[in-house]
């Protein structure tokens, strides 16, 4: 159980910064702060029209990132952090089953009491592995016919796709996608997008499972 949680904790340290920048997107897009919001959008227009810039644009914010990031480098040798390992806030028992023999030597109302709360976090963690799957499955039945009305609708929506992207410079395509994903809240609705809704609607084999 320590470790367990140790490391989902550093899995969640290294996914930070994703969510930090997922976080900082949704308020572009919402116009939180009118005049970053401007400035990305130039950005993105000067990056769309001249696409040459886009990897020297990367490159130099990482090197002002590790720039910026040089007053907090570690001064001291690394050693073991009792705060990452969770040791500190570690629950007697946890620390007992860690160090408990194999096969276990304790009593049989603890080793039950154990298996309970592993099946609880098992669960959890069926249910998203559960939910990851359904998502799969509705891709896959964008082109599998078992639904026949979305699997017609997204065949004729990706001909007509296939068909204006040819004639029209990716350039423009790519221009007004981003204008239209961060135009201002006026424009938008509380209700789910139409390409969601139609995606949650697909179907999944959750109803054949028992």
């Amino acid at each position: 159980m320590r470790r367990s949680k140790a490391n989902f904790f550093r899995i969640m340290g290294v996914l930070s910064g994703l969510i930090a920048v997922g976080k900082w997107f949704d308020q572009i897009c919402n116009w939180k702060n009118p005049i970053t919001t401007v400035l990305i959008h130039i950005l993105f227009i000067i990056l769309v029209m001249y696409p040459e810039l886009i990897l020297p644009t990367v490159f130099l914010y990482l090197f002002l990132i590790g720039i910026w990031h040089y007053r907090w480098r570690p001064r001291h040798p690394p050693n073991m952090d009792t705060r990452l390992s969770h040791a500190d806030s570690a629950h007697p028992d946890e620390l007992d089953e860690e160090f408990d023999t194999f096969p276990t030597s304790r009593p049989s109302d603890i080793v039950r009491m154990r298996y309970d709360r592993l099946r609880s976090i098992a669960g959890r963690i069926q249910t998203v592995v559960g939910d990851l799957a359904t998502q799969g499955e509705r891709l896959q039945s964008l082109l599998s016919w078992r639904d026949p009305r979305a699997t017609a609708l997204f065949v004729i929506f990706c001909f007509i796709a296939a068909s204006v992207l040819y004639v029209t410079p990716f350039q423009v395509v790519a221009l007004l996608t981003g204008i239209y994903v961060l135009r201002h809240p006026r424009f938008r609705h509380k209700l789910p997008s139409v390409p969601l809704n139609f995606f949650r609607r697909l179907p999944a084999r959750t109803d054949c499972m028992l």
